[in-house]
């Protein structure tokens, strides 16, 4: 049986919500979770907050392909830690499991001199959800991360916006790039497993 498309959780921009999305997108689908490169905050990583987050034993937890020390870009922390990104390291964990993989920042950041993550989104093969944030800009940082995905012929599943509605936001997106919305999901000051479970109700895949 041929292996699932991987699902790749991607943002438009740094701290819109991807790692919420993640976890409630993994719970939906009992999905197994692999974050490829993890940027800083290592005692805290976002495989460990959202294995704090999901409820079920089928999700497997799989290893990080770099663990780098500084929280900035990967190809700036990569550098302070003297460790180059090699794009061939990236291997798909072996699952039977529906795989969800969480980015870091958005689509355009660079892992080394001559890749972005949304070229690693293409080597993977993956399908891909946007996170959307409603902020003062956020329309255009939305409208830009879907054009990108269309430029590299990427599979958009669809839309999750995260945080307080804003109908004059998300009917322009929808409406001018045809998208799917997958949900709307509250701000979580304090996300639990709990609040994590009743979100996979918010979600339609």
């Amino acid at each position: 049986m041929p292996a699932k498309q991987p699902i790749f959780i991607t943002g438009i921009g740094t701290g819109v919500g991807k790692t919420i999305v993640s976890a409630i997108i993994t719970e939906k689908l009992k999905a197994d979770y692999w974050k490829p490169i993890q940027s800083g905050d290592l005692d805290d990583s976002d495989t460990l907050k959202v294995k704090s987050l999901v409820s079920n034993d089928v999700t497997v937890f799989h290893p990080e392909a770099y663990r780098l020390t500084q929280p900035f870009s990967p190809h700036k922390s990569a550098a302070i830690d003297k460790v180059t990104i090699d794009m061939q390291s990236f291997i798909i964990p072996k699952t039977e499991n529906q795989l969800v993989i969480e980015g870091a920042g958005g689509l355009m950041v660079p892992l080394n001199d001559n890749f972005l993550m949304i070229d690693l989104i293409k080597q993977l093969n993956a399908k891909v959800i946007l996170v959307s944030k409603n902020y003062l800009g956020s329309i255009n940082h939305t409208l830009l991360s879907i054009q990108a995905l269309k430029n590299y012929n990427i599979e958009v599943m669809g839309i999750v916006f995260n945080g307080p509605k804003d109908i004059y936001s998300k009917t322009y997106i929808l409406n001018y790039s045809g998208l799917t919305e997958l949900g709307q999901i509250p701000m979580y000051p304090k996300p639990g497993k709990k609040s994590i479970l009743e979100a996979t109700a918010l979600i339609s895949l």
